[in-house]
């Protein structure tokens, strides 16, 4: 639906956006690997007709000129026939402005060759010399390889948004000496996640100003949250950390994490103490701190020096506790919590890589857990799976399922004989339709 003359030709997908709420319009981070940018591809181009020219004989020269010529005139369609594939640790990457009502692609912004974005904000910074101006960050690596996990370096640019969130304007880039792999706003600053490094940063002249430093997360942050001045980070391998801002310290320190090493690829927070956590084995997990839990924790009584000496094995003093557990089956790619009908409750809203969209909805009440518990019970008796697995260990593939009802094992009661649900019915004390009308009551609360 978007203008194809302005789409990348070389296959690029869109990874991350965030959207601008005063001009409503999407802005976001399209990365490829494996690809050549525009510029490369002309420059590549140019290369292999110099070099067709330049092997020829003398006596087919005239014949090698033409052909090299219309080598270059001509323009193949690459849906039809692939964009040419540049190698390992070869990135093309570029930034889109896009309205979404009109499905229109405002401005395109493209990198160099081997720069790839990786995590978009916007953010607005205290001290900025436009009071409200509204500003684009972008976190780039320079020639990063996928394995073993190594750059050259990255950079975050700082874009400001003008004409009415239409165009951005470049202000000025900052060098960085890993890869920024998340970005969040947070109380007129900026939180950055520079491989296993917590920063924030602030808004200066000819750069972003470094203010504040963590060294305690252990592997390398894919995901930075905040409430307040909690913060919420997700590491790769060793699951979240909660830290705690202290503004008359301007220090960051970790009070609470998990005891299970999940591998993040997702988390959200529902609310000032629980989290939703998805990793990459396509589990989903709730957690919650104790509503005790301090943040003000003596990291060490004789001084803030010793805090950079702590060993990361030790942990944090205070630990969530599991409250949900859940195997989608599925790496999840986006989670939040959101409403999707007007006037409709929140709900937990995830996609995943195989293109699912899905969501988790809170029951309300305890007449309504115990109806789909014993539902669950029965269609796993009524329903079992084609290939014969168990229901049960399916979705506790790898930690035992724990408070989640399967909302879709739920609803194939409608696909079930008319005899086995009036079985099922009955084992209820409910009529068939009753059964039906539930599941559909449930269903538009928080959806369609």
């Amino acid at each position: 639906s978007l203008d194809p003359g302005k789409r990348l030709s070389s296959g690029i997908n869109a990874e991350y956006g965030v959207i601008d709420e005063e001009s409503s319009n999407m802005i976001m981070i399209e990365t490829d690997h494996n690809s050549f940018t525009e510029a490369s591809k002309a420059q590549r181009k140019q290369q292999i007709a110099e070099e067709m020219i330049e092997t020829a004989d003398e006596s087919s020269k005239i014949e090698v000129v033409k052909l090299a010529e219309h080598f270059l005139a001509e323009e193949l369609a690459e849906e039809s026939f692939t964009s040419p594939k540049a190698g390992q640790a070869m990135w093309a990457s570029q930034i889109r402005i896009l309205n979404p009502i009109k499905q229109e692609t405002l401005e395109i912004i493209k990198f160099e060759q081997n720069e790839a974005a990786f995590s978009i904000c916007v953010s607005q910074f205290n001290n900025s010399p436009i009071p409200g101006a509204v500003y684009v960050v972008v976190g780039t690596a320079k020639e990063m390889c996928l394995a073993p996990r190594s750059s050259s370096g990255g950079h975050l640019y700082c874009y400001r948004l003008v004409d009415d969130g239409c165009h951005m304007e470049l202000v000025h880039k900052t060098p960085v000496d890993d890869i920024p792999t998340a970005l969040c706003s947070f109380n007129g600053r900026l939180l950055v996640g520079v491989g296993k490094l917590l920063r924030i940063y602030d808004l200066g002249k000819r750069k972003l100003l470094r203010k504040c430093e963590n060294k305690q997360i252990p592997n390398c942050i894919v995901g930075i949250r905040c409430s307040g001045q909690r913060i919420l980070v997700s590491d790769n391998q060793e699951s979240v950390h909660f830290l705690r801002y202290r503004q008359s310290e301007n220090t960051m320190s970790v009070f609470a994490d998990d005891t299970f090493p999940r591998w993040v690829t997702q988390a959200t927070l529902l609310d000032y103490y629980s989290v939703a956590v998805a990793d990459k084995f396509g589990n989903l997990a709730v957690m919650r701190l104790s509503q005790d839990a301090r943040d003000y924790i003596d990291d060490d009584p004789t001084g803030n020096k010793a805090i950079w000496d702590r060993g990361l094995l030790n942990g944090a003093s205070q630990k969530m506790d599991m409250l949900c557990m859940f195997h989608i089956g599925e790496s999840v790619s986006f989670l939040e919590l959101a409403t999707l009908i007007p006037g409709g409750s929140e709900a937990l809203v995830y996609t995943t890589l195989s293109g699912t969209i899905g969501m988790f909805v809170p029951f309300t009440s305890r007449e309504d857990i115990d109806f789909f518990q014993h539902l669950e019970m029965h269609m796993r008796n009524e329903s079992a799976p084609i290939c014969g697995r168990d229901h049960l260990t399916y979705r506790s593939s790898y930690i035992p399922v724990k408070g989640t009802i399967d909302g879709d094992l739920c609803e194939m009661y409608n696909s079930l004989d008319p005899g086995k649900r009036r079985a099922v019915a009955s084992e209820l004390d409910r009529q068939p339709g009753e059964v039906s009308k539930k599941l559909e009551d449930m269903r538009t609360t928080y959806a369609f």
